[in-house]
């Protein structure tokens, strides 16, 4: 032991320890490089830093089916003067996307061959199908009528005559449905009526298989394209990306007129994708320059530059390659937050080179033994902090904690290991700042202590009576916000041109939904059918524009077999009213009495509605099956325009039906609210270790003095953060840990100076000083990021350090550890 005690201390093994320190970075180096030919990657996908909610089975199965069905999604929207133009122009894109099959697949628009198949599966099921206008005109009730019971039909009531007028101004009029063809079949006409019902926005058309919508009068073709790899992959954005502008430039060529408006998973994953490339690129930049001048400024020598540097490269090889073994890939917006590993992993050198430039002749063994208690104290107390961070259930913020907490491990070691060696050299006479340093020490100690009677000053007084009133003034505006779409927000064009596509698409599609069960297929099919009545009432009130439902593609038995009895009735009651009235040849009863016969058992199934339908459909439908953990049979009623998901859920709360409204963003929101509330209570728990932990070398006052440093900044903070009107969230409530784990650092410091009294203090003071211009130089910048979440992690620490900064130097003070400075 006292070998290895004696290896570490003595400068005679410098250059062994730097060889060990070489053959580290060698091996972690060698390391980070397999991790990535394995397949470790760069992650841009905001979803991957939400939570993981556990939902019932049926309820996840339901979530996967509609995150797949909305993921890489891609809509373009073509607006022309013209229908014609439009169509040409969309045939034409669809034609130049399918030409890279490698990068878009599944491109279409309006599906007019599906259509025809379900018009021409429908037709033969025809006697099955009623519309709800035509069952209240057959006085069939939600629960059925009492006339179509028995097997002998009962007479039906008079208003059926209206069927029948409707079917003569069909008949007649120059727009009607009505053949010869059809009328043998259907004298009626009830079908085309039911296949309408069949596409309930009515705002949209097709025309030539284009999808056909409108805005501001104009005409919209809609063309839809699914990404083959990721929109959140980089490549997949990079292929997408190319070809859609390649496609979009043809058709500007041919069809200079054309405007186009674009929405989709691509353009927000781009979009996010640039921002932390850029926020990366520039605030790492500015963040890396103001460290180096403020390095150049103090020591006025290349080599403290240098070392600086190796200690940052060596804190973000370790971070990186610590990220990447643990979690297979890094997210973007952990290297957002780890730039902030700049203002943090930099003090280690800091602190080396104050203490040198205080104590000029001894060497950088001995300096680094002198200040390596309290920077050990310091990485302990930082790596509680960022670990702290960690517990929370956001993959991200679990990924920031260990970059983070790798990071500055790997400034330390090279701080014991490297700096004995590459540091062991002799500095410059003090420079300005260390003086600068000592003058602000005096001044600090005559604001705070009266120079006649050695008592608090007037102004220490007034601080004492001000702060808690700032503090209580703040804490009276604050307020929290935990919406889940903090996290990231597209560019406003982005935006726009989404709401203008949903628009045309009459309120398209959200993510929040409703998920119908039932332990039978026939009992969903009744869930769905009273589910209709239930959001068309939502309709009518204005909480949703549309919705897609099943239940317009799949009655339930029971309700077939009312629609066969009620066309009975008709046939065997009426059919003669209903051929004179229309003029047609009485030769068709027979046929059309046996087509009816014939059809009294062929009901609509499921299975042959959904393989005829395809993907779109079919993907609302869930059935048990072997590889499910629940035996229950769902389906997802998809929600568009949602106007007041509150109302809309107590509607759905109230109705007792086996419904329930999905709404994983509330969801996550609200555990989000959870995780502010333990983060802010985590806070107490991380002070009352430091304590523990500094009494065993302080003393349970000074441990106490060391803790109510930052305890206060944190205080401070909340307050300024209710003043300017930044709402509590739960990455306010991270970064608050960070000041607490900084913050203790600074004190630490301080708490040190008894040991080493006025050349210590004047080098604590500089190191501390420039540790603050870092730190708020790394995380101060992320107040600058357009993404929330940075912003408020940057907010709360440019807040928190900054009042760090104030407070620190009193530790001597409130302590009673007063030493004349600079005397």
């Amino acid at each position: 032991m006292s070998r290895l005690s004696s290896w570490f201390n003595s400068p005679q093994h410098a250059l062994s320890r730097f060889i060990v320190w070489c053959l580290l970075i060698i091996v972690v180096s060698g390391y980070g490089i397999n991790l990535w030919q394995a397949g470790a990657t760069i992650q841009s996908n905001i979803l991957a830093m939400l939570p993981k909610i556990s939902e019932a089975p049926l309820t996840q199965t339901a979530l996967n089916r509609v995150e797949k069905r909305l993921a890489d999604q891609v809509y373009i929207g073509l607006i022309a003067d013209n229908k014609a133009e439009a169509v040409n122009a969309a045939t034409l894109l669809i034609n130049q996307l399918k030409q890279e099959p490698s990068v878009f697949t599944d491109v279409r628009s309006g599906d007019s061959h599906t259509m025809q198949a379900l018009s021409k599966y429908y037709f033969s099921k025809r006697f099955m199908l009623l519309t709800e206008k035509q069952r209240s005109t057959l006085g069939i009730t939600a629960q059925g009528s009492p006339l179509l019971t028995s097997s002998t039909p009962k007479p039906l009531p008079p208003q059926w005559q209206g069927l029948l007028t409707a079917a003569q101004q069909q008949l007649y009029s120059s727009f009607g449905f009505a053949s010869s063809a059809l009328l043998t079949q259907d004298p009626l006409l009830l079908f085309p009526d039911n296949l309408l019902a069949l596409a309930p926005i009515n705002s949209l058309s097709t025309e030539q298989g284009i999808l056909l919508g409108s805005s501001q009068s104009q005409p919209v073709a809609i063309v839809i394209a699914k990404g083959v790899q990721s929109a959140f992959s980089p490549q997949g954005q990079a292929d997408q990306s190319r070809v859609l502008t390649d496609s979009l430039a043809e058709i500007s060529r041919q069809y200079p007129q054309i405007d186009t408006i674009q929405a989709g998973t691509l353009f927000h994953a781009q979009a996010a994708t640039d921002t932390a490339k850029f926020e990366i690129s520039t605030i790492g930049s500015i963040s890396l320059i103001g460290v180096m001048l403020l390095v150049w400024f103090a020591f006025r020598s290349v080599m403290p530059l240098s070392l600086a540097a190796v200690t940052l490269s060596s804190g973000f090889l370790f971070a990186t390659v610590a990220t990447l073994a643990l979690f297979g890939e890094m997210h973007l917006l952990t290297l957002v937050f780890g730039t902030s590993l700049i203002g943090v992993a930099i003090d280690y050198s800091f602190h080396f080179y104050c203490e040198k430039m205080a104590l000029k002749n001894q060497s950088a063994t001995q300096v680094i033994q002198r200040i390596l208690p309290a920077l050990t104290l310091a990485l302990v107390t930082s790596s509680i902090a960022f670990i702290a961070i960690g517990l929370t259930p956001f993959p991200g913020m679990q990924q920031v904690a260990i970059f983070c907490a790798a990071g500055l491990f790997g400034a330390y070691l090279t701080l014991v290991f490297a700096y004995p060696l590459l540091a062991n050299h002799r500095l410059p006479s003090a420079t300005k700042a260390l003086s600068w340093a000592s003058r602000y020490l005096n001044w600090l100690n005559t604001i705070i202590i009266s120079p006649t009677d050695r008592k608090l000053s007037k102004t220490a007084i007034v601080m004492m009576v001000g702060i808690p009133l700032f503090i209580g003034l703040g804490f009276t505006q604050l307020s929290s916000d935990d919406d889940i779409r903090n996290l990231q927000q597209s560019p406003d064009r982005i935006v726009q041109a989404e709401n203008q596509l949903r628009q045309i698409l009459s309120g398209g599609t959200d993510n929040q939904f409703i998920l119908a069960s039932a332990d039978s297929e026939q009992g969903l099919l009744s869930q769905l059918e009273q589910t209709q009545s239930l959001l068309s009432q939502a309709v009518e009130a204005n909480e949703i524009q549309s919705f897609v439902s099943l239940s317009s593609y799949l009655p339930s038995k029971l309700q077939q077999q009312q629609n066969y009895q009620a066309y009975q009735a008709l046939y065997l009651q009426h059919l003669d009213d209903i051929t004179a009235g229309l003029g047609i040849d009485e030769s068709i009863k027979p046929a059309l009495l046996k087509q009816l016969e014939q059809a009294s058992s062929q009901f609509i199934e499921p299975n042959a509605v959904l393989n005829i339908a395809g993907d779109d459909l079919a993907a609302l439908w869930l059935a048990p099956s072997e590889h499910s953990q629940s035996q229950q049979y769902g389906s997802i009623i998809l929600l568009g325009g949602i106007n007041d998901l509150t109302a809309l859920t107590q509607r759905v709360n109230d109705s007792q039906l086996s419904i329930t409204v999905v709404d994983k963003v509330g969801e996550i929101s609200q555990l989000m609210s959870q995780f502010r509330f333990i983060t802010l209570q985590l806070l107490a728990l991380v002070c009352a270790i430091a304590i523990v932990i500094f009494s065993v070398r302080f003393g349970l006052k000074l441990a106490a003095a060391i803790v109510l440093v930052p305890v206060s900044s944190i205080l401070l903070t909340l307050a300024s953060l209710g003043i300017v009107g930044s709402p509590l969230s739960l990455f306010h409530a991270l970064a608050l840990i960070l000041v607490l784990g900084i913050g203790i650092d600074y004190s630490l410091f301080f708490a040190s100076v008894k040991q080493h009294k006025k050349a210590g203090a004047n080098g604590v003071m500089m190191a501390v000083f420039m540790s603050a211009c870092s730190t708020l130089l790394a995380f101060g910048l992320l107040a600058l990021s357009q993404t929330n979440a940075i912003h408020y992690f940057g907010l709360t620490l440019l807040f928190g350090i900054g009042f760090t900064f104030l407070l620190a130097p009193l530790i001597s003070f409130i302590t009673r550890e007063v030493t004349q400075y600079g005397k």
